[in-house]
């Protein structure tokens, strides 16, 4: 097991734990559970005197909800929590994290988007076109020529999705609600499906 020393004090590798015990497991899984949450607060509330502790009550509220994630940068950037780190590990785990989309807060599913193409980018990548370019002023190509190979299959089935859901009648925001849900779920499910990794690998190769 992977043991990080930072100054003092000694970081044990939570993915390597959870990797012993349930083989590929997302940590946003493990901060989705209440106890999880509970067991941090306690922990920060007892060594951590900045700790907010308003913040891990709202998230523990959410806690277990089906559509809800958590991810270590967000408990960290949300609490001021001290006793977990987020580092990039020798597998790819970190990179996994990073591409499952937020959950759509309620102020971002009020907001009018101007094309459908940007509805699907919120609920895929978090992001419009327009935001993306501006945080990534030398790349070249768009948002979508950077996706990954897990975010473009997602991506075709809510095109699909979103299709259906505008032939029933369904307002932007509760779409784009639903779209993002799907989104988190389906990427889920692929990233830790062993068939895609091999076929991301062998697209690497080619």
């Amino acid at each position: 097991m992977s043991v990080i020393k930072q100054g003092s004090e000694d970081f044990i590798s939570l993915t390597d734990m959870l990797r012993a015990k349930d083989g590929d497991f997302f940590i946003s899984d493990w901060l989705r559970n209440r106890n999880t949450v509970e067991f941090l607060s306690i922990w920060e509330t007892v060594h951590n005197p900045n700790f907010n502790s308003g913040e891990s009550a709202i998230i523990k509220s959410k806690a277990g909800l089906n559509n809800y994630k958590l991810s270590v940068k967000e408990w960290i950037a949300n609490t001021n929590a001290v006793g977990l780190k987020a580092t990039a590990g020798s597998h790819t785990d970190a990179i996994k994290e990073q591409l499952i989309p937020p959950t759509i807060t309620k102020e971002q599913s009020m907001m009018v988007y101007a094309t459908e193409a940007d509805l699907l980018n919120m609920a895929l990548f978090g992001q419009t076109a327009a935001t993306w370019r501006l945080r990534n002023p030398i790349k070249k190509g768009n948002i979508r020529d950077e996706a990954t190979l897990e975010q473009l299959v997602v991506l075709t089935n809510l095109e699909s999705i979103n299709a259906l859901l505008i032939r029933q009648g369904l307002p932007q925001n509760e779409r784009l609600q639903k779209l993002n849900e799907v989104a988190i779920q389906q990427l889920q499910s692929l990233l830790s499906n062993p068939s895609m990794k091999k076929l991301d690998h062998a697209s690497v190769n080619s």
